[in-house]
């Protein structure tokens, strides 16, 4: 399996496309979002101001980008090509292959986070404790899990045509209706509610309760654990359902 979480990672870091959306471009719209914001302006309801509160919507988007697009649509498009049949042939066991898909992905959301985090500091002066960023890259990058194990069911749902439409519908749905790219105190209430239950919304919340040095709440975990166990589970049993077509 070793063998196999190397082979990803190499691939996916020889692919420039997908490095460019997953590290370059959660900054440059960090830059787009809070380039000209005052530094002292707060986003209300957080007491954050508006670049230290982006700067994990966006590194949450990040690691979100690489471990969901990256993984869903190889995933499909390898059981087409018959990648997939020819390791089960092959003493790698089937969680062997899930296994090492969501863990290459989620060596590859790293960089995405790391790189917003020096560009908030370094153009926003964006200043925080040494536990606080410390604290903030490990809950990002343990919390894309949730969505490694989604990119995974959705690569075993999908064609390799229909792959990508699903998974923008989907990448897209979740970072807007999140709040990754606008405060959720901007939504009407009824959407508050609606998004106060989705995995990103939970997501962004334990980084910014960090910044502000308060415990997650048990709410924002609670949602988080739920939808992993969801999404692992539902990509568990689309394995073993492939498995048995093929």
């Amino acid at each position: 399996m070793k063998g196999l979480i190397k082979l990803e990672l190499t691939r996916a870091l020889r692919n420039r496309k997908f490095l460019f959306f997953s590290v370059i471009y959660p900054s440059a719209l960090f830059l787009l979002i809070a380039g000209s914001a005052d530094a002292t302006s707060e986003v209300d309801g957080t007491g954050l101001t508006l670049p230290t509160f982006f700067m994990v919507s966006m590194a949450s988007f990040g690691a979100l980008t690489a471990v969901l697009m990256g993984n869903s649509e190889r995933i499909a498009k390898e059981r087409e090509s018959g990648w997939v049949r020819q390791l089960r042939l092959t003493a790698l066991p089937g969680r062997g292959y899930v296994l090492a898909k969501t863990a290459s992905a989620a060596v590859v959301s790293l960089p995405s986070v790391v790189v917003v985090f020096v560009v908030a500091a370094a153009v926003k002066d964006v200043r925080l404790h040494a536990w606080q960023w410390l604290a903030l890259t490990g809950v990002i990058w343990a919390g894309s899990l949730v969505f490694a194990a989604l990119g995974v069911a959705i690569g075993y749902l999908a064609t390799g045509d229909a792959v990508r439409p699903i998974t923008m519908i989907v990448y897209f749905g979740l970072s807007m209706l999140g709040g990754l790219w606008m405060p959720t105190t901007t939504f009407p209430q009824w959407l508050r509610d609606v998004a106060e239950w989705l995995p990103t919304h939970a997501y962004a919340a334990l980084g910014q309760s960090i910044e502000q040095s308060h415990a997650p709440h048990a709410q924002d975990l609670a949602v988080l654990a739920v939808y992993f166990v969801l999404f692992a589970g539902g990509a568990a049993w689309l394995y073993r359902k492939d498995t048995l077509k093929a």
